[in-house]
């Protein structure tokens, strides 16, 4: 849940791998309805990308059927307990890391504008960004660099953040 500048609530609902951390797919709306949620979940779960197991709050955007749902496409549907962070502890880091490292330094004007500065910051994090889970790398596989050269540094969100890598 985040505040816009007007003050409009907005609403982002995030798919991540268990295995490697890596942010399968997000999206932001001013309301989520069930219907919403569940095209997010048809979005996120191609074929041969399915997930066997969807562990999820107990919101009441998700809608009565979903569990029955989710089992139709062979998913089984873990809810945490109530007031139960650490049920789903990957996540629940996933969001404060969303915030301590993108959203408290960015004031959102608008949906479009929230879509544009997580898709730029989930770009960095599922391929820049060390984690230490993964032993100091990132979700994504590296692509190979160049070992020589001099070290030149990329912004990300406008200076925010900064990848560094060696210039061909």
């Amino acid at each position: 849940m985040v505040q816009t500048v007007r003050f409009k609530t907005l609403y982002v609902l995030v798919f991540i791998s268990h295995l490697r951390r890596e942010v399968v797919l997000f999206n932001v709306t001013a309301s989520p309805t069930a219907a919403w949620v569940w095209h997010q979940v048809v979005n996120a779960t191609p074929w041969g990308r399915q997930p066997t197991h969807l562990i999820h709050d107990r919101d009441a955007s998700y809608g009565s059927d979903f569990a029955a749902k989710l089992r139709r496409l062979g998913i089984t549907d873990v809810r945490t307990p109530i007031r139960a962070p650490r049920a789903n502890g990957i996540a629940e880091r996933l969001v404060r890391t969303l915030r301590h490292e993108c959203l408290d330094h960015v004031i959102v004007l608008n949906e479009r504008h929230m879509l544009s500065v997580l898709s730029e910051f989930i770009d960095y994090y599922n391929q820049e960004r060390p984690h230490r889970s993964l032993a100091l790398r990132s979700p994504l596989p590296a692509r190979s660099r160049a070992r020589d050269g001099p070290v030149v540094s990329h912004p990300v969100l406008g200076g925010l953040h900064h990848v560094y890598a060696r210039a061909a």
